[in-house]
């Protein structure tokens, strides 16, 4: 049983007290020994100067879309969806997906994320990079209805049943999977009536957005009678195990379903602000029971894959939205972005105790910007960002070293993607693929 020791660093406890001690992990296990004082370990990583952290969970995002950061900016949500990324989706091809999730789990790991819930297309692509560079990921195909015909709408909802069916469990178990309807405002009721029970047969949970602006609720209303929540309850559409993405245009209805249903909420601060879309009533939520982790969206909504930005955040979008300066205090949106992003994806990660999931980061304290330190907590929140983290580990194995990326090659994960945009654009039609921002 070969063994690592992480050691000289404070350990960020379950009760979010902060504890010198070592970390000794079975790396064959992929899961965490002992936390305390050890001199045991067949490999160590120095952690002076550093705060162990669990790993940091992505709840919600699109990780191919790297190949579109900088592509169009400033666009309200609608807009940017139906004249700027579909358009350009329509011409993906799988080595597309593949160099834009190589670029963007590059990213992840260096930001301490070790498992991501992705929502895309050409998910086998996907889930090569998730083998490879040894993270955890719940993955699955998106359908759409939008501008289909009404077989083709169909085969689209069957391709995401069959697509969750073939990698759930990959990966040695790394990589597990959902039924992805894109948004109750996208995808035909007949559509969502015929595949959503076949879905629960199959014990698949659900992932898809849902309630994102207040375009999207009016125009549920006007095509339904009901709100998208109220809507997509009658379709069987809210079970534990779902995630809905976004919820910032929800009232006390749907927050009640919410609860009552025992989904969780992803959270996606940075877009929803960048997309002039509105703020998720995160607080309110949580009040409810809702569950509520946290996510970056994709990263050309973003525009990058850093949790910790997305804590700070959510945060303070919290304290402007209600006028409360404790709305989300640091403590809860830490929750978010480790055990309450494990617990969404169903995996015993997000904490550092004995027994769970060997899936860690090591934050580096030692710039002046985490001085004087009277709270580490607060400081991984409101202080650090993602190029703070000096190791990160997952299933026990060693995914970066130093800041040094240990299963992806970070040159080759740069040019490739770069020249995968510059094709993916000339098919789209697209000549010019310098950042463009439209004035209205």
């Amino acid at each position: 049983m070969p063994t690592l020791r992480i050691t000289g660093g404070r350990v960020v406890q379950p009760d979010h007290t902060v504890e010198r001690a070592d970390v000794l992990i079975d790396q064959d296990a992929g899961t965490i020994l002992e936390v305390g004082d050890t001199d045991r370990g067949d490999d160590t990583l120095d952690a002076d100067d550093g705060l162990v952290i669990p790993g940091l969970v992505n709840a919600h995002t699109h990780v191919a879309m790297t190949l579109l950061r900088g592509f169009v900016e400033d666009q309200p949500l609608e807009q940017w969806l139906e004249e700027t990324v579909w358009p350009v989706e329509a011409a993906l091809e799988p080595a597309d997906v593949r160099a834009g999730a190589r670029l963007g789990v590059a990213e992840m790991i260096r930001a301490g994320i070790t498992a991501f819930s992705d929502m895309y297309f050409e998910v086998s692509e996907t889930a090569a990079v998730v083998e490879q560079a040894g993270v955890r990921a719940t993955l699955g195909h998106t359908a759409i209805s939008v501008g289909k015909e009404s077989a083709a709408a169909h085969a689209d909802m069957e391709q995401s049943l069959a697509v969750a069916r073939e990698v759930d469990g990959a990966a040695d178990g790394r990589i597990r999977a959902t039924v992805q309807p894109h948004n109750p405002a996208t995808v035909d009721t007949d559509v969502l009536e015929t595949h959503v029970p076949t879905a629960r047969e199959a014990d698949l949970p659900l992932h898809y957005h849902t309630n994102e602006s207040t375009r999207e609720v009016s125009d549920v209303i006007e095509a339904t009678g009901r709100r998208p929540i109220v809507y997509a309850d009658e379709l069987g559409m809210l079970q534990p195990g779902d995630t809905l993405a976004h919820c910032v245009d929800v009232d006390e209805r749907e927050i009640e379903l919410l609860a009552d249903r025992g989904v969780t909420v992803v959270h996606n601060p940075a877009a929803n602000m960048k997309t002039a879309s509105g703020i998720a009533p995160v607080a309110k939520l949580r009040e409810a029971g809702v569950p509520v982790a946290l996510g970056t969206d994709g990263p050309a909504s973003n525009n990058d894959l850093d949790l910790f930005d997305e804590m700070c955040d959510a945060a303070m979008v919290a304290k402007l939205a209600t006028g409360n300066a404790a709305a989300l205090p640091a403590r809860a949106v830490f929750e978010m972005a480790t055990v309450e992003g494990a617990r969404a994806l169903g995996i015993d990660s997000g904490r550092v105790g004995a027994g769970a999931n060997a899936d860690l980061a090591v934050v580096d304290t030692s710039e002046p910007k985490f001085g004087p330190g009277h709270s580490p907590l607060t400081s991984l929140v409101y202080t650090a960002d993602g190029s703070d983290v000096r190791h990160t580990i997952c299933d026990g194995q060693v995914l970066m070293r130093d800041r040094t990326l240990t299963t992806i090659d970070l040159d080759r994960a740069r040019r490739d993607a770069e020249q995968q945009a510059r094709r993916l654009f000339d098919r789209a039609g697209v000549a010019d693929t310098e950042p463009t921002t439209t004035v209205e």
